[in-house]
């Protein structure tokens, strides 16, 4: 990985700056921007236009991450971008996530989307997603996650995030705490760009079919951006149906995904402690007879910044998902049962899912969470 736009600023040059060819809006933030990504582009397609949307990581497979009108990328317009500009990606030492942005705002540029969505990769002043020139910014919740990149505290990570703001370009700010309000205002108060707090604007979110607990400040948010952006008609029917059809329009997954109903089974890619807190208290009010949790990890993630937000009453099935970053399913469990949990380690995620189904009775619910790339395996 590569912080820092020099690199991302060269290659889109040289492939004659498609990031200056659509509008867009630009989302950071630590918990609720892809979610809002999805919301937003959803609506946008509602109201009849052609919509890009750009998020990360995926879940399955790599054209996840470019879509218009919630397509994916087809397989052949990647290779077709990574052969006509190959010798181009050879002579630069371009990260993965650099060149997907580029492939991005390429693909956005040759279809002539009406505007993009784009979600930040991390942080977002060094972002190579932050060469755009938004129509509006959203910055949803904040807290305390990629600290050895962004900075240890609240106000240093929020300082990150105010990077996408822009001199003049309307700012929405989602839930979050003062001092994170201040730093934000701030920076947009330096830059002239106006603000608004999500939470002033609207108090009722409308309905959505992502049910996470977790989304009303986040569909409070879409709804004050919906609410400033200009030169696009959107009806209240329009935000209403665009809210409720998320994942059918733009095939987003792993945000409280029910996976089966008997027994009860959810899955969720919350991965910090303010998601983690978030899911697991809705977890909490579900009714059940016993909680059945498979749970992998990375190795940068600390279990015990996690654990007390995890139950201890219920059965875990420890993993590791299979990617190079993960944490060893054995040290992950011994940590674990040092601080009081109880459960068994597994040699891969399904080998996990499948134990944890084969326990779980009717009454029961099964939890698939911890990191992205373990509900991944499960998807």
């Amino acid at each position: 990985m590569r912080l820092g736009l020099e690199n991302i600023q060269s290659l889109t040059s040289a492939l004659g700056s498609p990031e200056r060819q659509f509008k867009s809006i630009h989302i950071a933030g630590t918990n609720g921007k892809g979610s809002s990504s999805h919301m937003l582009a959803s609506v946008l397609q509602t109201a009849g236009y052609k919509v890009g949307l750009y998020t990360s990581p995926h879940l399955k497979d790599f054209s996840e991450r470019i879509r218009i009108n919630g397509n994916p990328i087809t397989e052949k317009r990647v290779v077709d971008f990574v052969a006509q500009h190959k010798s181009l990606f050879e002579k630069g030492a371009f990260s993965f996530f650099e060149l997907t942005v580029a492939m991005a705002f390429w693909q956005f540029a040759l279809e002539k989307v009406d505007i993009a969505v784009v979600e930040v990769g991390l942080g977002g002043r060094l972002d190579a997603t932050n060469i755009i020139h938004p129509e509006i910014c959203l910055i949803t919740s904040i807290s305390k996650d990629h600290q050895q990149f962004l900075g240890n505290t609240l106000k240093e990570i929020a300082a990150e995030k105010a990077g996408i703001i822009k001199p003049n370009v309307p700012l929405v700010i989602g839930h979050n705490p003062d001092e994170v309000v201040k730093v934000l205002t701030d920076k947009a108060d330096e830059l002239g760009a106006p603000w608004v707090l999500a939470s002033e604007q609207y108090t009722h979110p409308l309905e959505t079919d992502l049910k996470g607990a977790y989304q009303k400040p986040n569909i409070i948010g879409v709804m004050a951006v919906i609410s400033l952006l200009k030169d696009f008609k959107i009806s209240s029917q329009q935000l209403e149906e665009g809210l409720l059809h998320v994942v059918n329009n733009t095939g987003l997954k792993g945000r409280w995904q029910v996976l089966s109903k008997t027994p009860l089974t959810i899955a969720d890619v919350a991965h910090n402690a303010s998601g983690i807190e978030s899911v697991m208290k809705q977890l909490s009010d579900l009714p059940k007879n016993k909680l059945h949790i498979v749970y992998g990890m990375v190795s940068d993630k600390d279990f015990s910044s996690l654990a007390p937000y995890l139950p201890v009453t219920a059965r875990y099935y420890f993993c590791s998902p299979n990617v190079v970053r993960a944490k060893e399913a054995a040290q992950l469990a011994e940590e674990a049962k040092e601080r009081g949990f109880y459960g068994d380690a597994y040699a891969s995620v399904q080998e996990a899912y499948m134990a944890a189904q084969q326990n779980a009775v009717v009454n029961d619910v099964i939890f698939v969470g911890g990191s992205v790339f373990t509900v991944a395996e499960v998807l």
